[in-house]
């Protein structure tokens, strides 16, 4: 059974959200730079094949908040502020291409009008 291209896109949604969680439970030091580049790949898929048109300005608005959210120095709590940013920073690694991906097509579309 050949998988279509939604189930492509959500595969790639849950594998990166999952992923992200893991990379930043355990520190994996350059490997998980290293494999932060396969977020980045599958945050670029999420953002072309996942988000229809309707879902654009939740979308934005939500990776707008996560990014923002890795601002806000987690690492200086103890122990669990250093896996919370992590953990944030991962996400970022994945929602922050999607965002640029969907942000650039609302332009485009945008500028059609």
């Amino acid at each position: 059974m050949a998988l279509n291209k939604d189930k492509i896109g959500e595969w790639a949604f849950i594998i990166g959200v999952i992923l992200a969680i893991i990379l930043g439970l355990i520190d994996l030091g350059e490997m998980g730079n290293t494999l932060g580049v396969v977020l980045v790949v599958l945050g670029i898929l999420v953002g072309f094949i996942n988000i229809q048109s309707r879902e654009t300005m939740k979308f934005l608005v939500a990776a707008i908040a996560l990014l923002v959210a890795g601002t806000a120095g987690f690492a200086s709590l103890p122990w669990i502020g250093v896996i919370i940013a992590r953990i944030v920073l991962y996400i970022g690694y994945f929602a922050a291409p999607a965002a640029v991906v969907v942000a650039l097509r609302s332009v485009l579309r945008a500028s059609k009008d």
